[in-house]
């Protein structure tokens, strides 16, 4: 790498791989939910204005969203780098959200060494609730993504993948109201909403033999009763609906929505059906720009599992499907953990804290900052980039 610029940004990464391993350890250790992460906003913000940026925070209708801008009065394109930080229900950060943090945060300090030659702006975005609400979308609707040119970000994984496997998803909140009653003196006058709910679980069970491959249908119980000898008059569930691609989850949704409707109608229940206001989309990869940050990881010393084989380890869903349909984006995976170890597991969230993950974290800064220069500094790229998303929305 003997571009003087490109030795810069790695040079200025190493010299505060200190500092970004401090903050990838200090989110590990203060896991916090979507729409709840002030502890990681606050250390976020907090490193870039002791390198003498100007965060902005509450930004895009979110509070715990955040904002850096380098050469905001360029003329040139705009590269954003995405930082997510939210946490997993019992299980902390099982999904590495620490180590996506701390890589925006290092490949922005990184571009911040050689900005001044750079012709084109860069904006850190600090995006809240990935793991649930769609935080991303929410911001987007906002205009987040209003002028950005290309959106990058990374994702702790098994392997090292150009990009993350990647399906939709809706997530739908079902309340039963019934009618509670003494479950042995008097059943009869009771109306139990748990019926309702496994009623509907159990059609959506049997829904499951009967859609794709792609397909997904998963949730689980809220709220059963609270007591066995009382008929249950309030029951809730959580699930979440996933399809390949927008086509196909519009389809799927109405079928799961009559799994629930039969619930209640075999039950005689009420059933409140609260599909959620963000709907994920599946990932519109930019090749050219994967194609570059993976050439760039590969300088040092990752090895890459050929995306082709890429499904084998699974398909998951994440907002940035939505920026990716609205800007060209790129969103890789590095390895933090052996391939048998799988995200959403306790023991992922081990090796999101662990040497591995300390070194994904420098890996991915650096291969970030550098795709990142490259789109600035290459008019080819940036004329590359814009061709293929222009044909993945039949524009071209």
């Amino acid at each position: 790498m003997s571009d003087p610029i490109y030795q810069s940004i790695v040079s200025r990464i190493d010299e505060l791989a200190d500092e970004l391993i401090k903050v990838s350890h200090a989110i590990h250790a203060h896991p916090e939910l979507a729409f709840q992460e002030h502890y990681a906003c606050e250390t976020l913000t907090g490193s870039l204005t002791k390198h003498g940026l100007e965060p902005q925070r509450d930004v895009f209708t979110l509070a715990t969203a955040f904002e850096a801008k380098l050469n905001p009065a360029t003329e040139g394109p705009t590269v954003a780098i995405l930082a997510e930080y939210d946490a997993l229900p019992g299980i902390g950060h099982a999904c590495g959200h620490n180590i996506i943090a701390t890589t925006a945060l290092g490949a922005t300090l990184g571009l911040q060494a050689v900005a001044e030659q750079l012709p084109g702006k860069i904006r850190l975005i600090g995006t809240p609730a990935e793991e649930r609400g769609g935080g991303k979308e929410l911001m987007a609707r906002a205009g987040a993504f209003d002028g950005v040119d290309a959106a990058m970000m990374i994702h702790p994984a098994g392997v090292n993948l150009a990009s993350m496997p990647c399906i939709c998803v809706a997530e739908v909140e079902v309340i039963y109201h019934g009618k509670s009653a003494h479950a042995s003196a008097m059943p009869h006058k009771g109306i139990n909403a748990l019926d309702g709910l496994l009623l509907a679980y159990q059609a959506i069970s049997n829904l499951r033999q009967h859609i794709r491959a792609t397909e997904r249908i998963h949730g689980i119980i809220t709220q059963g009763g609270d007591a066995p000898n009382i008929v249950p008059d309030h029951c809730a569930g959580e699930f979440y609906v996933r399809a390949a691609n927008e086509k196909d989850l519009a389809k799927l949704k109405p079928r799961v929505q009559a799994c629930f409707e039969a619930g209640a109608k075999g039950s005689g229940c009420e059933v409140e059906v609260n599909w959620a206001n963000v709907d994920y989309l599946d990932l519109n990869t930019n090749w050219p720009l994967a194609d570059q940050f993976q050439a760039h990881a590969q300088s040092l010393g990752r090895e890459f599992v050929p995306f082709e084989d890429a499904q084998k380890f699974g398909a998951g869903s994440t907002d940035m499907g939505n920026v990716s349909y609205r800007v060209p984006s790129i969103h890789p995976m590095l390895a933090v953990a052996p391939p048998s170890v799988v995200i959403h597991n306790p023991e992922f969230e081990k090796w999101a804290g662990s040497d591995k993950g300390d070194q994904a974290c420098l890996d991915g800064a650096k291969a970030l900052a550098l795709t990142a220069a490259d789109f600035l500094l290459s008019p080819g790229l940036q004329e590359q980039t814009r061709k293929a998303y222009d044909v993945s929305q039949g524009l071209a």
